[in-house]
């Protein structure tokens, strides 16, 4: 392939063409004037009266190639590495143009000009070579510095021969061309030269050749979930360390896992059928709102090794924490003839509160008279710095009695404990996690 001094160069071969049918067909002679090739813009031409004998061939347009454009794709793999170097596939369009001062001079040199181009359709590698090869029309003296000859273009060498044919421009199209050189009409011919390939050298990641192939076919079953709850009951709250259960259709394949957010575990194989996966829950997980698959994999290759096949749409439950509250550094105050108090409560969670979760501890009057309401209060947390297991909530203003204890990470309530004693007085009431303020 060559690189991005192809279309310079393939001007610069171009130029070589006429400059040679020039001196071959002695056309300084026919005309009387020494013949100037040249491929600089329409508007940068001397015209009237010091109008010199020029053969003009100026590149005024560049468009991407539509059978290469697609080729080599795609560069970059998904981590960003490069995997290949996709070529940048142009056609060239350039307007030839002769100009003179005699009558018939324009038609002769324009004639030979054609002529050329239409005897060597094709550019073929030892033309391109001999064209660049120093001194090329156009040396390193016109180009910066770090870019050097011409020859350097490696044009000779890219995969396609490029091909030079007339194309076809309606007077309405030469028109709008001249009005945008904004300069005056010469008798012109357009070519369509085709395919410059201009390719990168950055180094890329070469895959070693395929040693072995092997076909494996596998039935696809989509799985579903259709409910997702604690081992206990589907109304009873999921807590860290507990069985979560999953009800669905279609669950069971020969390598089933299950996906709770970046952590994918994989259940005992005596608690997966079909229908239901019992799963214990992993102790690392956060309490609040996760996000659930079911997720099929597949071994393949004579090594196996697992691949991901099926998933089942997200299914969410919510990982309530549990707590164990106590009391610390009560203190009080008469407020309007009350008594209130303020408190220090230590709340020790499980699962662990990460720095950024939102932390709410509720208080609820346990048992109150039945003249009023129950009193109920809400404090926020203080802000962390660091996952912790233990948090001091600071509590003030509230009226001492008993208090069943709740708090919110994230929207997930803390359970609490319901008396399942029959015979109590409490039956079937909530009785625990609680706390004195006193």
């Amino acid at each position: 392939m060559s690189n991005a001094l192809a279309i310079a160069s393939v001007t610069a071969v171009l130029k070589d063409l006429l400059d040679n049918a020039i001196i071959d067909h002695s056309l300084s002679t026919a005309v009387g004037d020494r013949i100037e090739v040249t491929s600089i813009p329409p508007d940068r031409i001397t015209t009237g009266s010091s109008e010199k004998a020029q053969l003009n061939i100026f590149l005024y347009n560049v468009v991407p190639n539509q059978g290469w454009r697609n080729v080599g794709l795609p560069s970059h793999g998904g981590q960003g590495e490069r995997l290949t170097n996709p070529p940048l596939a142009l056609d060239l369009y350039y307007l030839l143009s002769a100009y003179v001062k005699q009558d018939f001079d324009a038609e002769i040199l324009l004639g030979y000009a054609m002529q050329t181009l239409h005897e060597m359709p094709v550019l073929t590698r030892d033309a391109i070579r001999k064209a660049l090869q120093s001194p090329s029309p156009v040396t390193g003296d016109d180009l910066p510095s770090t870019v050097g000859d011409l020859s350097a273009s490696d044009l000779a060498e890219q995969v396609e021969l490029i091909k030079i044919t007339p194309h076809q421009v309606n007077s309405e199209e030469i028109s709008k061309l001249w009005s945008a050189f904004q300069a005056k009409y010469r008798p012109s011919v357009a070519y369509h030269v085709s395919v410059v390939l201009i390719e990168s050298r950055h180094s890329t990641m070469s895959a070693l050749p395929v040693r072995e192939r092997s076909f494996y076919s596998y039935p696809i079953s989509q799985p579903v979930i259709e409910q997702v709850g604690a081992e206990e009951g589907i109304n009873q709250p999921i807590v860290s360390g507990g069985t979560l259960v999953i009800y669905g259709r279609q669950l069971l394949a020969d390598v089933t896992k299950i996906r709770i957010g970046e952590i994918k575990i994989t259940p005992a194989p005596e608690n997966v059928s079909d229908n239901k996966i019992s799963l214990l829950l992993p102790p690392d997980l956060k309490a609040g709102v996760q996000g659930l698959q079911v997720v099929h994999e597949v071994s393949m290759g004579t090594s196996p090794k697992f691949l991901t096949g099926a998933e089942s749409s997200a299914a969410a439950f919510i990982l309530r924490p549990t707590i164990t509250p106590s009391v610390s550094n009560v203190t009080s105050t008469i407020s309007n003839g009350n008594i209130l108090f303020s408190a220090d409560i230590t709340v020790s969670f499980n699962p662990i509160v990460g720095n950024m979760q939102r932390v709410v501890l509720l208080l609820n009057e346990l048992n109150p008279p039945g003249d009023r309401l129950a009193r109920s209060y809400s404090f926020h947390a203080p802000i962390r710095d660091q996952d912790v297991n233990l948090i001091v909530i600071q509590i003030t203003g509230i009226e001492g009695g008993n208090y069943l204890v709740r708090v919110q990470v994230d929207g997930a309530q803390s359970p609490l404990i319901v008396d399942t004693d029959p015979v109590s007085p409490t039956f079937k009431q909530y009785v625990n996690p609680k706390v004195t303020i006193t």
